[in-house]
């Protein structure tokens, strides 16, 4: 391994990246933010449980950052994003393996216990399938492996990473208590991640329009009201109607497939705004041409 590849700031060519500072800026915020945190975290009733959760929210985040990659390179038409997807997806894992390290720290490193628990709790079982699959997506995830798997293999191998996003946010549901608002939230953005691949492979289409995006915006919205209605009512007992009858209740809070629609509604903005600004800075060079 060389020096360079060490040093995460860096481009392949060896150069400075902006880019890749701010991807290594954003995998570090969350450790800032725990040591910010520092005092309060060490003054409330369970500091290693604290930091359990926040290692595994924080992990869920890159996660859903690292599947945005391909989609926002082609609507930003930024395709250099494909230079900071490797280090996401290996930035995730990290996350993923210190919700372990610390979930074996709170139990007192007792391997007897720890084994019974991730043998006997689905909550862990299923993340403990997630964690083994990111575990194999981050050891392949070097160029030396891409050449050793072949191109083909390697790619099959990685489209796993749906498979872990859904027992990932499985996992989450199943560790929240109480409002289920973030983890629907979550969900429906997830959704949206697969949506977009599922309707650019129908199209047949490397780039979706607008209209498209509008359309996904609005059909994964309609999902999340849906699987929110349904998910509280199967665990609370109450009527899906009742709760998609209150959805127009702003006083009571922002559903999440507002918030859904809404984070849909400003990825078609930024589209069309890209899409404009494209086609405005085309016409100088295709006038100097001429």
């Amino acid at each position: 391994m060389t020096a360079l590849s060490w040093q995460l700031w860096r481009d392949r060519r060896g150069n400075l990246s902006a880019l890749r500072i701010a991807a290594l800026l954003l995998l570090l915020f969350p450790l800032a933010k725990a040591l910010f945190d520092a005092g309060a975290i060490a003054n409330g009733a369970r500091p290693l449980n604290d930091l359990i959760h926040r290692a595994g929210f924080w992990a869920l985040i890159f996660l859903g950052v690292t599947l945005a990659v391909t989609p926002f390179r082609r609507i930003a038409r930024f395709g250099n994003l494909i230079d900071v997807r490797r280090m996401l997806g290996v930035g995730t894992f990290c996350y993923v393996a210190a919700h372990l390290v610390l979930y074996f720290a709170d139990q007192r490193y007792d391997i007897a216990k720890i084994f019974h628990e991730l043998t006997t709790r689905v909550y862990l079982i299923v993340g403990g399938i997630a964690w083994l699959g990111l575990a194999a997506l981050a050891a392949t995830s070097t160029d030396g492996m891409v050449r050793r798997l072949g191109g083909k293999s390697w790619r099959r191998l990685h489209q796993a990473i749906y498979a872990i996003a859904l027992l990932a946010l499985v996992h989450y549901f199943q560790q929240t208590k109480a409002d289920l608002t973030v983890p629907i939230f979550a969900a429906g953005l997830f959704t949206w991640l697969i949506g977009y691949r599922l309707l650019a492979w129908w199209l047949d289409k490397g780039e979706l329009s607008s209209l498209s995006l509008l359309a996904l915006a609005v059909m994964v919205s309609v999902l999340t009201f849906a699987g929110e209605a349904i998910g509280i009512g199967l665990i609370f007992g109450v009527s899906p109607q009742r709760v998609l009858g209150s959805i127009f209740d702003f006083e009571a809070g922002i559903r999440p497939g507002w918030q859904v629609l809404a984070a849909g509604l400003a990825v078609v903005l930024l589209d069309i705004v890209r899409a404009r600004w494209n086609s405005r800075s085309a016409r100088p060079r295709a006038a100097a041409t001429e």
